[in-house]
């Protein structure tokens, strides 16, 4: 009797051990309660994060929540002079007029701790290794590198077209957070990336803007956005507006209810008729 009572007990105390044990579920659901409190850095995130990676050290989740912990860590703000009326897409968060009237504007820069943000990188970077066509894994990289590069986002760049390479090449069953997605999702996210670059407001940016715009030009022709975006590039950043209106043009055959493509003409038109009135 005594035999079977130890062994009982023993049965029930492996099923109480097994049953304790937290799933990566549960452990995500934690991490995801303490960020919303203190943010993706706070006090207590760091020991959630280590007992998840002890469990589950190859989860996705897990490595981005890492991901996002090691960034937020390598960045410091500061208030910044700059003389300029925007700065990577942004407004000024403060403008003062100096002794003369004219207004000096400031700007909200962010710095990295270089050895934080490669450690950072790392752990994304293995997220990208275990799942290659989990996409939101490279949207955390590739924002992470703009957000460092800030004005001449080379490297960005050469992730984005590397991206629209394997694209093209493999076409990857894409998911966003583990749901699969249309090509027209994809896309999307492209086009939202040409934005980004485009915001920038830079020589470079707008270099990168053009080149990722021709080629994403290519890879979908009948897209009337990247034909719009040509048109920009060479109406914002090159002041062309002969050039710029020819692809509008050709973004409104595709496309008939483009506002950017009938705004932008209608610009340029306005532009012709005071050019000639002041002659």
């Amino acid at each position: 009797m005594k035999l079977k009572s130890m062994l009982a007990a023993l049965a029930m105390g492996l099923c109480t051990l097994l049953g304790a044990q937290t799933t990566s579920e549960e452990f995500n659901a934690r991490y995801q309660r303490q960020v919303s409190r203190l943010g993706y850095a706070g006090v207590g995130v760091e020991g959630i994060l280590d007992k998840w990676e002890a469990a589950f050290p190859e989860d996705g989740l897990m490595l981005e929540a890492r991901f996002n912990y090691y960034l937020v860590k390598s960045v410091r703000s500061e208030v910044v002079k700059k003389d300029c009326k925007k700065w990577l897409g942004a407004d000024p968060i403060l403008s003062i007029p100096d002794s003369t009237g004219v207004k000096v504007n400031y700007f909200e820069e962010q710095f990295f701790d270089e050895q934080m943000l490669a450690t950072a990188l790392g752990f994304i970077d293995r997220a990208i290794e275990l799942y290659p066509d989990e996409l939101m894994y490279r949207v955390d990289r590739t924002c992470a590198m703009l957000s460092y590069e800030k004005e001449s986002p080379d490297l960005s760049l050469e992730e984005l077209t590397a991206l629209a390479d394997r694209h093209s090449k493999e076409a990857p069953k894409w998911t966003i957070s583990g749901t699969q997605i249309e090509e027209a999702d994809f896309i999307r996210l492209m086009a939202e990336f040409c934005v980004r670059l485009y915001n920038i407001g830079t020589p470079s940016g707008y270099e990168a803007f053009r080149v990722l715009s021709e080629k994403l030009n290519r890879m979908w022709p009948k897209e009337a956005v990247f034909l719009n975006n040509l048109g920009s590039y060479w109406l914002v950043a090159k002041g062309k507006d002969k050039k710029a209106a020819s692809y509008y043009k050709k973004a409104l055959k595709l496309d008939p209810e483009s506002d950017v493509a009938k705004m932008n003409l209608q610009l340029i038109e306005r532009r012709k008729a005071a050019a000639k009135k002041g002659k």
